[in-house]
């Protein structure tokens, strides 16, 4: 599970700065800097004919997807690692532009040069492919798509990762582990809608299908659309939402008034969302408890215990609801988690 780490490196020096590293059971390393990195972290030399191209100074967001130790293929990719010498591509293929704020994947093992004209920061996260619910033919499916800081997704979420990596990177245990857990939550959405074959409920961790009755990522607000930029009140919501997933008297009337909106006004920003606000608090519920009987395993909190702790008033209620959201029951979950098994959505 996720190891944090910062990095800062300059490129006019193309030397890289030793990153101090705290580790969380995560599975993820997290580089934030302050300067211009002289390459992205990966386990092969980059590669000229695969370059991303920017122009403008500002933070760029990276994201080291690791897969099974062998370069990720696609039909149009070769199935050899690249080298400098090899004439898979030519070296004048037409670079990736990016902007600042933009959040792009990348393989580890076809690590993309960077042709950079303005110093610029880098946020990079690396992690395991499957950690997001991605096979290995998914990755260069999104190495080539980049989430665009102006996009609405882009727009939310961008500078939340942002400011999760850098939370991440100077918290304590536990807080830095469920902070990275939330950081995998946002990636794991992006990575889903690039994909465009978003499975239900892919903003959790690998293979979290949505609550009953969700019906995927197109019901999960800020999934883009051509509608325009999202309402900053839903922004705020979502974020009061987060803050009060414990709380078992979380309620549409209790979101209203907090926000100073009507609860008809609510669900409306919601509907407008392709979701309802009571889909969306379950979704996040059982994310959360998903987790931490994945973390905890046997010997710590009960299975109630961890209903109750994200707001389930019944020990009943909980285990049917995520049944029918997993395909298996709690307990189910928190013995086969614990060996390393992964679930797919249904």
């Amino acid at each position: 599970m996720p190891s944090t780490s910062t990095s800062t490196s300059t490129c006019d020096s193309a030397r890289t700065l030793d990153p101090p590293v705290s580790r969380t059971p995560v599975g993820v390393e997290i580089m934030t800097g302050q300067e211009t990195p002289a390459r992205l972290p990966g386990e092969a030399s980059p590669h000229p004919a695969h370059r991303l191209l920017a122009r403008d100074a500002g933070e760029y967001l990276f994201v080291g997807l690791r897969g099974g130790g062998r370069p990720v293929t696609s039909p149009h990719e070769p199935h050899e690692p690249l080298d400098a010498t090899a004439p898979h591509e030519p070296f004048d293929a037409p670079g990736l532009p990016l902007a600042p704020g933009d959040v792009c994947f990348y393989d580890v093992h076809r690590v993309p040069a960077l042709d950079f004209r303005e110093p610029f920061r880098a946020t990079t996260f690396l992690l395991p492919a499957d950690l997001l619910g991605l096979a290995d033919s998914d990755v260069g499916r999104i190495a080539r798509t980049p989430v665009a800081r102006s996009s609405r997704l882009g727009t939310l979420l961008s500078p939340l990762l942002s400011d999760l990596a850098r939370a991440t990177a100077e918290a304590r245990p536990p807080v830095g582990e469920m902070l990275a857990w939330n950081a995998v939550n946002l990636l794991a959405t992006l990575a889903a809608e690039q994909l465009g074959t978003a499975a239900p409920g892919t903003t959790g961790a690998p293979g979290t299908p949505a609550a009953p009755g969700e019906p995927g990522t197109q019901g999960a607000p800020g999934t883009p659309d051509s509608s325009g930029a999202r309402s900053p009140v839903l922004g705020r919501i979502l974020e009061y939402v987060e803050l009060h997933l414990t709380d078992p008297d979380l309620s549409p009337e209790t979101i209203a008034r907090a926000h100073h909106i009507s609860v008809r006004y609510l669900h409306k920003l919601f509907r407008d969302e392709g979701t309802t606000v009571g889909r969306w608090i379950l979704r996040r519920r059982l994310e959360e408890c998903r987790r931490d009987l994945m973390r905890h395993g046997r010997g710590s909190r009960t299975i109630a215990a961890v209903a109750a702790r994200w707001g389930f008033l019944s020990a009943t209620h909980f285990s049917r609801v995520f049944r029918s959201a997993y395909g298996m029951s709690p307990r189910e979950w928190r013995d086969t988690a614990g060996r390393g098994a992964r679930t797919g959505p249904r």
